[in-house]
């Protein structure tokens, strides 16, 4: 009981940072119906940036943060109007193509420049003791860092006037042209924006876990499963959806092989899809 009380709460705290992965992934596809397959390679590039501002700079972890959400954020407005824009309109094969493309080209300049070797952001805040479960600090920075960025993009979705442009754009974008909404400006935004999320979910995955260059890709094919689970274009229910997975994660170690893990997550993914495909809280929310 013990054991599973401490993965149980592992599991939560992961999942929130798994939530804010999806989160990126979601908002992309809910504003403009893209799926962003270049979104695993955007992980590992939050890993590295982090890795590299603290390891060469000796610049603090979360500090660090700040610098990888801004590289993000020019990130993803370069990669819309360089790779999605002209295909925006096309069918979603042509935007799979372009983002699979932009995924490719990180993949391949981040293998040759730091090749496919582990890296590790050697920062330890300590344990903390909770009855008999001992948790990570680092796990709760993680998950308190992505519980207020989750909070501060639904305030900024709600309060601000890019952020109602952004909702109007995902609610109708004809529309919301014909009442003088700069539809390409609001796109590109919110491409960064999620782009933004990518970057900074690998920042905070980077100081829970070793990564290479490679390891974007697992927590790819996790935000899928997320996305789905909470509902496509919902970022509310890719937080609850990743909670969902981070507590399964926790769960399923204490009574079977943790090599059964990947399985169990997507044999929910094709039960989900099958039985309700719109997602436990409903698809493309703003």
């Amino acid at each position: 009981m013990d054991f599973l009380l401490t993965s149980i709460l592992d599991g939560l705290l992961l999942g929130f940072v798994y939530g804010l992965a999806a989160m990126g992934l979601t908002l992309i596809w809910g504003v403009m119906n893209v799926i962003n397959l270049s979104h695993g390679p955007i992980i590992s590039l939050g890993m590295f940036g982090v890795y590299l501002l603290f390891s060469g700079l000796g610049i603090n972890p979360y500090v660090a943060l700040i610098f990888v959400a801004i590289f993000g954020l020019l990130l993803g407005i370069v990669i819309y109007f360089v790779a999605v824009n002209r295909v925006i309109n096309a069918p979603h094969l042509s935007t799979l193509l372009a983002t699979f493309s932009v995924a490719m080209i990180i993949t391949g300049l981040g293998t040759a420049v730091f090749s496919a070797s582990p890296r590790n952001v050697d920062y330890s805040l300590g344990s903390f003791t909770l009855g008999s479960a001992t948790i990570p600090i680092n796990r709760i920075v993680a998950a308190a860092l992505s519980m207020l960025i989750t909070a501060g993009l639904y305030i900024y979705l709600r309060r601000t006037r890019s952020g109602r442009y952004i909702r109007a754009v995902a609610n109708n974008r004809n529309a919301a042209e014909l009442m003088g909404v700069p539809s390409v400006r609001i796109l590109a935004l919110s491409f960064g924006i999620g782009t933004m999320l990518a970057t900074v979910a690998g920042g905070l995955i980077a100081t829970l876990f070793p990564f290479t260059i490679l390891a974007g890709g697992t927590y790819e094919l996790k935000s899928f499963v997320i996305g789905v689970l909470g509902g496509l274009g919902n970022p509310v229910g890719a937080l609850l959806g990743g909670l969902i997975l981070g507590v399964l994660e926790g769960i399923i170690p204490t009574f079977m092989p943790a090599t059964w893990v990947p399985v169990i997550e997507f044999i929910l993914f094709v039960l989900i899809l099958m039985v309700r495909p719109q997602g436990l809280f409903g698809a493309k929310k703003s």
